[in-house]
């Protein structure tokens, strides 16, 4: 009697893993994404004059451990264009944050979304995760979005494309989503 229960509930143990397996809609394939695309995101930190053309401030100052501006935090709503010009058109803007979050290395963990409001994408776009300043490509997580971009998942790769002292850089966002819908 004991191994016919055994084999019934290894029966339905089997047909409960196949409901869930077949149960996934999207198989995500690393090597082909969906969606890709690049974007350079500028940005112009406020040094105490240039109130005009800054697209960030500073929130909250570093707290003095260490070197590496621990603890600064930066507000932003940088414009995004599709080449590395500042002055071209402006497709988009990424707002939120990032701030510093080493005492020994440059490093920060950057909040933001990308905002499209253009003839060719519209909503948004959300990515979280850890900038190591120094790598020469940092993968960060697409971790959601609305209107075109619906609840989209993938990578978004930085490239630091400029760095003009504290005042001014500019990123390579090479955008790959994995899960369109």
């Amino acid at each position: 009697m004991a191994t016919f229960v055994e084999k019934i509930c290894f029966i339905i143990l089997i047909l409960i893993a196949f409901q869930s397996v077949s149960a996934t809609k999207h198989s995500i394939i690393e090597s082909k994404p969906c969606k890709r695309f690049v974007l350079y995101y500028h940005d112009i930190l406020f040094n105490g004059t240039d109130v005009a053309n800054a697209t960030s401030a500073r929130a909250a100052n570093g707290t003095g451990l260490g070197n590496y501006q621990f603890g600064m935090l930066v507000v932003f709503n940088d414009p995004l264009t599709k080449d590395h010009h500042l002055l071209s058109p402006a497709v988009g803007r990424a707002q939120g944050f990032f701030f510093y979050d080493m005492k020994d290395d440059y490093t920060a963990w950057f909040a933001y979304t990308l905002v499209f409001n253009s003839s060719e994408h519209k909503g948004t776009l959300n990515i979280m995760g850890a900038d190591l300043m120094y790598a020469e490509t940092r993968d960060l997580s697409v971790v959601g979005g609305t209107g075109d971009f619906f609840m989209a998942r993938g990578i978004c790769t930085f490239k630091t494309d400029t760095f003009q002292g504290a005042n001014y850089f500019r990123l390579q966002m090479d955008i790959k989503l994995y899960e369109c819908y």
